[in-house]
């Protein structure tokens, strides 16, 4: 019976509708074959929408106006507004999936605020897209790089105070969120704030592009960078298909082309803005070390509650949200402003499903677990007046054992050096007798990254690749490689492995790549809490990552030529973690000198600017890592005793 009744009303609400649509018909000339089949527009929001969608131009100080999506759920009143501001299509991102649902229509992130009568807001930033003005990546903040006294500190303070005003379903009171250059945006708004700017979560974010987010890495070029130097450059942000490289190996056509410079050259884009600035500054003068966020905010007071966040293995952004952690945690008195979260997640995984990543598997969707029990609260007490969150100064995921860990200060481990030793051997012991091992460096056969053949572009090689099994490159001749005997107890690490190289080279100049790594017992299946896919025996997880040009081993900013046979002391930092090697697993460490094509290769031999080395400087080098005695090279793990 129900579903006659269920019928019934179905065939008289087509009745109704099809007789409108007759009746709007017989309104209208009939139709001939020679009828013209354009229309005008057409809106996919029907009356029957659960939303409301505003598209509005923003002024900005200087009379610019920026494109500006408002959206919220019919019947919205005295709601919160979630500002992001993005480079990356404002119009996209609230029409994601035509439909009369809000939670269709807006990112998977979106879903619980936009169920809650929050006003969600994205904007185009200044000159892209759908927005007027001028585009500068990463637009410096107005003083000695910028003297146009706007910026997106400004942008954010201007949108923010229209918004406050102009929006009736509103509270007046603002936050802000966003990933990757939307972090960048994100902070840059909790410079000089508007007083309605209440709270930000800043996630992946832009910080430092030369010491460790998108550009370089401690001096090293990321060639993907060209890429997207080109795409925003082009059609306001909308690119225009990207470099036109064909399907093959990316390994081999980087190879082929040479320099930095002379594979820009081969594509024809030495002209980009862009791409001109990476070829122009490869040190980290003023031009890079200026633009630095977390800079700009230890220069100032803490004014927003301010969530960082970023993803254990994140493979764009893994420097700059510790470094703001580091920049602000100071000003922070009581200990309830500023608070880091670092997932088990890729670049921007945080915003997407969070059950696995590569080989692993997690204990549900951890992503939407931040989200709901972490993300939503903390909004709702600053925007909507809710009571106050268990929102930890430190929330990590201990990987290895698969569980969030609250902690009240960041890093939580002390350091404790795992030695290298002769025979390749690793030890928390400091050897001894001083020594070396060896293996030649040839630029003519750099070690990849990722298994061949390599497209950067392709999203399962690019997001999963640093938790990629090492095994496929430990056997090479040019990786050295150091492990301990199988754990007889777990080793607990929360914070950032410090990399302590000592090292010299027959060249005059050498990268250096050092890899910390979990090695899976070869012959015992991994229990399924371990987060794993079994089978996994033998496995190398890499738990850190990172690379140094040698030639900043003085200065940063002023590059020097090693000195053939001498020992440098080079110092650097791994990404920051959370993880537990358990017992019978062993601790590897790998050592190289490339990294390709992710990172641009070293020639090997001195020149005053790697972008442009020619041919004949990319020379083999014997490269020696020492350790023992007073050149004891060593990875300082920050272990929770």
């Amino acid at each position: 019976m129900k579903l006659l009744r269920s019928s019934s009303a179905l065939l008289m609400a087509a009745g109704l509708l099809f007789g409108g649509l007759t009746a709007s018909a017989q309104d209208a000339a009939p139709v001939t074959p020679m009828t013209p089949d354009v229309i005008e527009s057409y809106d996919p929001v029907l009356p029957s929408a659960d939303f409301i969608r505003r598209e509005v131009m923003v002024p900005m100080r200087d009379g610019t106006k920026l494109y500006t999506v408002i959206v919220m759920k019919k019947g919205t009143k005295n709601g919160p507004i979630l500002l992001s501001r993005t480079p990356y299509d404002a119009y996209g991102d609230v029409h994601r999936v035509p439909s009369q649902r809000i939670v269709d229509i807006l990112p998977a992130m979106d879903i619980e605020f936009a169920e809650d009568g929050y006003i969600r807001v994205y904007q185009d930033i200044r000159g892209l897209h759908r927005s007027e003005g001028e585009f500068v990546l990463n637009r410096p903040l107005s003083g000695p790089l910028n003297d146009t006294g706007i910026d997106e500190a400004t942008d954010a303070y201007d949108t923010i105070d229209w918004l406050s005003k102009n929006v009736p379903e509103s509270n007046g009171k603002v936050g802000i969120i966003g990933s990757s250059y939307l972090g960048f945006t994100a902070l840059m708004a909790t410079i000089d704030p508007h007083p309605a700017l209440k709270a930000a979560v800043a996630e992946s974010p832009m910080v430092d592009g030369w010491i460790g987010d998108d550009w370089f890495h401690n001096g090293a070029f990321r060639v993907s960078s060209l890429e997207f130097a080109l795409w925003m450059a082009v059609n306001k942000g909308a690119g225009g298909g990207g470099l036109a490289l064909g399907a093959g190996d990316q390994y081999t056509r980087y190879l082929e082309a040479g320099s930095v410079a002379d594979f820009a050259k081969s594509v024809g884009i030495t002209h980009v803005p862009g791409v001109r600035k990476f070829l122009e500054n490869p040190a980290y003068t003023d031009f890079w070390s200026l633009q630095a966020v977390d800079k700009w905010l230890a220069a100032r007071p803490l004014k927003v509650p301010t969530m960082i966040e970023l993803g254990q293995w994140d493979q764009e952004d893994s420097y700059g949200g510790p470094a703001v952690y580091r920049a602000l945690e100071p000003k922070d008195k009581n200990n309830d402003m500023v608070s880091l979260v670092i997932g088990p997640w890729r670049h921007s995984g945080a915003n997407h499903y969070g059950y696995e990543l590569g080989d692993l598997t997690f204990t549900g969707d951890t992503a939407r677990e931040w989200r709901v029990k972490y993300v939503k609260p903390y909004f709702d007490h600053w925007l909507k007046g809710a009571p106050k969150p268990n929102t930890p100064p430190v929330l990590t995921y201990a990987t290895g054992i698969n569980e969030w860990q609250e902690s009240p200060r960041w890093p939580m481990g002390s350091s404790k050096p795992l030695y290298l030793s002769a025979d390749g051997a690793a030890s928390f012991d400091k050897p001894a007798k001083a020594g070396h091992d060896d293996y030649v460096s040839d630029p003519a056969h750099p070690v990849p990254f990722i298994p061949r053949p390599i497209d950067m572009s392709d999203a399962d090689q690019w997001k999963p690749w640093l938790v990629h099994d090492q095994r496929f490159v430990s056997d090479r001749p040019d990786v050295a490689v150091w492990e301990t005997e199988p754990l007889e107890e777990a080793v607990h690490i929360m914070g950032a492995p410090e990399v302590e190289l000592f090292a010299s080279t027959t060249g005059t100049d050498s990268d250096w790549v050092v890899k910390l790594i979990d090695v899976y017992p070869n012959d015992v299946p991994e229990p399924a809490i371990q987060g794993s896919k079994p089978p996994m025996p033998g496995f190398e997880l890499p738990i850190g990552i990172e690379i140094f040009r040698g030639r900043y081993v003085d200065s940063l900013a002023e590059p020097v030529a090693l000195k053939p046979g001498e020992v440098e002391h080079y110092k650097w930092s791994l990404p920051n973690v959370d993880h537990v090697f358990l017992p019978g697993h062993k601790i590897m460490v790998q050592v190289q000198s490339s990294l390709f094509p992710l990172y641009d290769r070293n020639p090997q031999t001195f020149v005053d600017n790697i972008m442009y080395a020619k041919p004949e400087d990319y020379q083999k080098a014997t490269q020696s890592i020492w350790h023992g005695g007073k050149s004891a090279s060593s990875v300082v793990l920050p272990v929770v005793e």
